[in-house]
């Protein structure tokens, strides 16, 4: 009987071991999701949550989402929660956020590129406006996250990117221009980054606003994130993620 409970104490200290070692001392790390007042990112934010993470919430618009998103998280076990507006086109906006995150974490061990839009029309239908707007959000904002936030990111990058960005699909041709540039945005400066690995994670149509929620829950594309966040995957820097091979 004393046997049995040391060695169940001895299995007990064993995993917390393992745990601490697989998340590192929870109350030191930070993730920061763009785009996470609703759909995938809010998702991700509750993974992270419930993992006992500091976590850096962004919205553009919805602010009361976001709120209720800090809310969630805070009840899910977050360590701490910080809400910040970001227009990702605005060079301004994005200098900003990332004053306030360092101001309040001082670094960033996880970014999440997540921030996104689309537009369901054929090119020939598509104005000026539409495709500024798809390529600015998706691509250039995503790479002026990156640069702001670059030298206080300790460990990984995960871009968002698509499977609209390893084939083309009719009616999506600037998002998929944009999203196959994310994920070449990501293996080249995979080749640039030693110290920090990068992920292009690739989600199929998943049920949110953007697909008029149809498709994939978008609780199961956060799971398949944030495993790949702490390393379930054994996968190298630069890789991609294919979320249907992981359903």
């Amino acid at each position: 009987m004393q046997e049995t409970v040391l060695q169940r104490r001895t299995e007990q200290n064993q995993i917390q071991r393992e745990k601490e070692i697989y998340l590192g001392k929870k109350e030191e790390k930070v993730v920061f999701i763009t785009g996470s007042s609703i759909g995938i990112g809010r998702e991700t934010a509750f993974k992270f949550a419930e993992a006992g993470w500091k976590i850096i919430i962004s919205y553009y618009k919805d602010k009361k989402e976001a709120k209720k998103t800090a809310e969630k998280c805070k009840e899910l076990g977050a360590k701490d929660v910080l809400v910040v507006k970001l227009d990702v086109k605005d060079s301004k906006s994005i200098l900003n956020a990332v004053k306030e995150i360092v101001k309040r974490f001082n670094h960033i061990n996880i970014l999440i590129n997540n921030a996104g839009v689309v537009v369901w029309k054929e090119l020939i239908e598509q104005d000026d406006e539409e495709i500024e707007n798809q390529i600015r959000t998706n691509l250039e904002g995503l790479i002026k996250v990156t640069r702001y936030c670059l030298p206080y990111i300790k460990e990984i990058i995960i871009n968002i990117s698509s499977g609209a960005g390893k084939t083309g699909h009719a009616t999506l041709t600037t998002y998929c221009a944009s999203k196959f540039g994310v994920r070449g945005f990501t293996q080249a400066l995979a080749q640039e980054l030693k110290g920090i690995k990068l992920y292009s994670v690739n989600p199929r149509r998943t049920k949110t606003r953007m697909t008029d929620f149809s498709g994939d829950s978008p609780g199961q594309v956060a799971e398949i994130i944030f495993n790949t966040a702490v390393g379930r995957y054994k996968i190298d820097s630069g890789d991609d993620v294919d979320v249907w091979d992981l359903l």
